[in-house]
């Protein structure tokens, strides 16, 4: 390097690779790792033990293994490591003095390592040198100062050798940088441990300082506590509560200061530290406090404190609620059942008061449904629980008054007020309201509610004139027919109940026609009028052929009659199906000979049954074109059609139909036959 010319830099020559192409034998990474375990080419034999017999042979020994520690340290000085193996090798062989010089010689290198640090001291300390040690500790603590533990080992190291003063000292020097919290308390407990309260109080006075947290004043305010120091405690929290003044509260603070005083049994303290707190605390940081001041008041105070405590929160927010949404009557319902239950008369008639003031502004029924129900819950409230009958009465009639009745009306009230009247044994005040709900505004549910009351009462005078009204308003209402007719029969005047059904019958327009008819048969059955009865099963076979009702007919002429039942039914089931053939809707057609046949199953011949399964239809598979509604092409849908003997009759495609596909079966029946079994049916056909 020396002969170089200054100026230029030697670059080394590479070799010149004459044959790229690949090797014929290509050899994996694996296939190397593989080869070189099998051969274990990288394990070493262990090396020999030695015995060492006289004191040449070992210092030879020492002189190899110090030569290799400096080799490894001289390789990477900074692998701490090999220095801390070199120090306790030194050490193993009581060369106290060789270690500390390698120690040295590493701090040199890296002075900010803790491991090299604390394994100094320890070896130190293991092997008794406390000054030594002691030396170390100083020279860690001054260096990296902000490394607890070295702190932690060092005022140790002091207590256990009996050096309180020293110990205490070191807790100065640490004090001194304003340590974590943990660097305190284990200070605290220090001094608490040799039963020196007046130094941890003045430890604690500066600790409070450096941390001013309020947990940290707690902590101060719990040390008296426990010392019986009250009166310092009590000094605490109030220098606490000074301490953070009134922009910076915290309720945890406070609650601490409240169950201290409770402990105390100083529950008018307590009662004011909570009311102080309470007014200057905003309501939703001070969840825990309000909740800590309702279990003192459960626990020490009156129902009174408590009922205040609850009502104050809930009122608090369902005011904010209801100014936010006066229409929100959910939420008055919530307010009214609050105020109902802790407050007086007059506070609720307010609420109540100012909640059915927000009218709904529509007047659409859907809007007054839930609305109506505050007037209701007045009215009870004013019956059961103020019991002031009179102020009840106004409450109804002025919300009678207040419905809009030409639009629609709440039966509900004028039912309610109807019974409210009765319960005050004023039925004349109750006639009268009810009255004038069916002439304002004649409702279903009205007519039902006055009849009730009626019969309740055993009027039935009335209840008849009702009905006569209630039928003049509603005549296509088949079941106040009913019920009207039912009171005629449990009177015992039958033909008045006769009379009424034949009114009923004969009405143009009926919701529900055939549950009155049922009734009007059901009616006649009860009085064994079976004349009559079948008379009405023929009325009613004139207005409609529905094949339920030649059922029903069969099926009573099965249980009424004495002789010639059979036949008698037998006869309805063939009437049914001559009277049904024209019938557009087959498949009543096949409900009626279904019926026919169970019938016939049971009580008839083996040629009747016969006949009755020559009657039954063909079920067929057909298709139809469907449209759309703009008149489109939608497709086409499958369906099931029955095909009656009489309409294949009457239809000859149909038969010729049937007799083509009979000839088609007979064909394949007849090549099956002619074909040899040996060959396969592939090969016959080609």
């Amino acid at each position: 390097m020396a002969s170089m010319e200054p100026g230029k830099q030697h670059i080394p020559k590479v070799a010149k690779v004459k044959n790229k192409a690949p090797a014929e034998v290509q050899i994996t990474a694996e296939q190397l790792l593989r080869e070189a375990k099998e051969r274990e080419l990288e394990l070493l034999p262990p090396p020999p033990q030695q015995m060492i017999t006289d004191v040449e042979e070992l210092n030879d020994y020492k002189l190899r293994k110090r030569k290799a520690f400096e080799d490894n340290i001289r390789k990477n000085r900074t692998v701490i490591s090999n220095w801390i193996k070199y120090a306790r090798w030194e050490e193993s062989l009581k060369e106290i003095q060789r270690a500390r010089s390698i120690y040295e010689r590493a701090l040199d290198v890296d002075y900010r390592s803790v491991t090299l640090w604390l394994k100094y001291a320890e070896m130190e300390m293991k092997n008794r040198q406390v000054n030594h040690a002691r030396n170390i500790w100083d020279r860690a603590i001054t260096t990296l100062p902000r490394v607890d533990q070295f702190w932690y080992k060092y005022t140790y190291m002091e207590e256990m050798l009996g050096n309180i003063a020293g110990s205490r000292q070191v807790f100065e020097r640490w004090m001194e940088w304003q340590p974590e919290e943990q660097a305190w308390h284990s200070y605290i407990n220090f001094e608490l441990r040799y039963k020196e309260v007046d130094r941890a109080r003045s430890i604690y006075e500066r600790f409070v300082l450096v941390h001013p947290s309020v947990k940290n004043w707690i902590k101060y305010a719990h040390f008296e506590e426990k010392h019986s120091y009250l009166a310092h405690a009590r000094k605490v929290y109030e220098r606490a509560v000074e301490f953070f003044g009134e922009e910076h509260m915290d309720e945890h603070l406070y609650v601490a200061f409240a169950k201290f005083e409770e402990n105390q049994k100083e529950f008018e303290r307590v009662r004011v530290i909570y009311k102080y707190a309470l007014d200057r605390i905003p309501k939703q940081d001070a969840q825990d406090l309000l909740k800590n001041y309702t279990i003192f008041e459960k626990k020490f105070g009156d129902r009174r404190g408590i009922e205040d405590i609850i009502v104050s929160k809930r009122r608090f927010q369902y005011e904010e609620e209801v100014k936010a949404n006066p229409h929100n009557y959910d939420t008055w319902f919530d307010y009214l059942r609050l105020v109902e239950s802790d407050m007086d008369a007059e506070t609720v008639r307010e609420v109540y008061e100012r909640a059915i003031a927000n009218v709904p502004p529509i007047q659409e029924k859907r809007h007054w449904k839930r609305y109506i129900y505050l007037w209701i819950n007045y009215a009870l409230y004013e019956e059961l629980e103020a019991k002031d009958a009179e102020r009840t009465r106004q409450v109804y009639q002025a919300c009678l008054e207040l419905l809009p009745h030409e639009k629609f009306t709440l039966a509900k009230m004028w039912l309610l007020y109807a019974q409210f009247e009765i319960r005050q044994k004023n039925l004349l005040l109750a006639r009268r309201a009810l009255g004038t709900s069916i002439g304002k505004c004649p409702k279903n549910k009205l007519f039902k509610g006055y009849i009730e009351l009626e019969l309740q009462l055993r009027e039935f005078d009335r209840c008849r004139k009702l009905y006569e009204k209630f039928l003049e308003f509603a005549p296509e209402n088949c079941t106040s027919w009913i019920k009207f007719a039912e009171l005629e029969t449990i009177l015992g005047d039958i033909d008045r109940a006769r009379a009424i059904y034949e009114l009923a019958i004969g009405q143009p327009r009926l919701d529900m026609p055939e549950v009155l008819w049922k009734s009007y048969i059901d009616f006649e059955m009860e009085q064994e009028e079976y004349e009559r009865t079948r008379r009405l099963y023929r009325r009613l076979l004139q207005r409609t052929q529905h094949s339920q009702v030649w059922i029903s007919l069969a099926q009573f002429e099965l249980l009424v009659g004495q002789e010639e039942r059979l036949q008698r039914c037998r006869r309805i089931y063939e009437e049914a199906n001559e009277a049904m053939r024209s019938c557009k809707d087959k498949e009543e057609r096949v409900v009626l000979l279904e019926s026919w046949r169970s019938f016939e199953e049971e009580h008839g011949t083996p040629a009747i049954k016969e006949r009755i399964d020559k009657l039954m239809p063909e079920r067929i598979k057909k298709r139809r074109k469907l449209q759309a509604e703009d008149g489109s092409d939608a497709g086409w849908e499958e369906y099931y059609d029955y095909i009656f003997p009489e309409d294949a009759a009457n239809q000859p495609n149909l038969k010729l139909l049937a007799m083509a596909k009979l000839w088609k079966k007979q064909q394949l029946e007849s090549k099956v036959a002619g074909m040899d079994p040996d060959k396969d049916i592939d090969e016959s056909q080609t």
